[in-house]
């Protein structure tokens, strides 16, 4: 599975200073991008394999606050044979984490910071409360990026000068919006699973205008019930 999603960054069309953003979604079959609230409720164990294979190619994995809140994010990012996979390829066993939030709102103490493998990053604008600021500084690596928002480019750029240069973001789908918008996916896996949901659930991108982007079909992969299908910039 990994040689599936193996990719060089400087070959993706950046250079040698390049970003890349990979973003890993999935919907159900009537493109819902949560079941109960979760986007775990949509998933199995394989699309759990996935995800941990996709981590492993990333230095730091993006998420928005609410999604580390909803989908209670916390501890190691990959299981231990992906951890030894990075190991044995010179890196450290576990990607970072890295959560968008404007106002800061997380605990210190909350698992996403109190059980981290690995130091977590906390990505905000300069409108960010200072003692909030303060606060989680204690915990995890602040990056400041933008004014009133949080400026994703700015933000990602400054990632890629500490040495961050694979970015995998889990969105929400809030975050996934916003990094569209910016014209900041490089690639997008998305998982489609068997599932008619119905209700009001979001769809994995959420922005207030249209703003079409093409994509390229990498592959698509059946599994036992899920499709995998890998996207990138068309």
């Amino acid at each position: 599975m990994h040689a599936a999603y193996a990719v060089d960054v400087v070959d993706s069309g950046g250079g040698p200073d390049a970003v890349f953003c990979r973003v890993n979604m999935i919907e159900s079959l009537d493109g819902a991008a949560s079941l109960g609230g979760r986007s775990g409720g949509l998933g199995d164990p394989e699309d759990q394999r996935l995800m941990s294979v996709l981590r492993s190619h990333a230095d730091v994995v993006l998420v928005g606050s609410g999604t580390v809140r909803a989908e209670g994010y916390g501890g190691a990012a990959v299981i231990e044979s992906d951890a030894s996979w990075r190991a044995a390829r010179g890196r450290d066993p576990q990607p970072r984490f890295a959560v968008v939030s404007s106002r800061l709102g997380l605990e210190p103490g909350h698992p996403f910071f109190a059980d981290a493998v690995a130091r977590p990053i906390v990505v905000t604008s300069e409108a960010a409360p200072r003692d909030r600021r303060g606060a989680l500084a204690r915990v995890a690596d602040v990056v400041v990026a933008g004014d009133r928002r949080v400026d994703l480019a700015g933000a990602m750029a400054e990632l890629g000068r500490r040495g961050m240069r694979s970015i995998l973001s889990e969105g929400g789908p809030g975050l996934l919006g916003a990094l569209a918008e910016a014209d900041l996916v490089d690639e997008l896996c998305v998982t489609l699973s068997p599932v008619l949901v119905g209700g009001a659930a979001p769809r994995i991108s959420g922005s207030a205008e249209e703003q079409p982007r093409t994509m390229r079909l990498v592959h698509a992969i059946p599994g036992e019930r899920m499709l995998f299908l890998r996207y990138a910039r068309g």
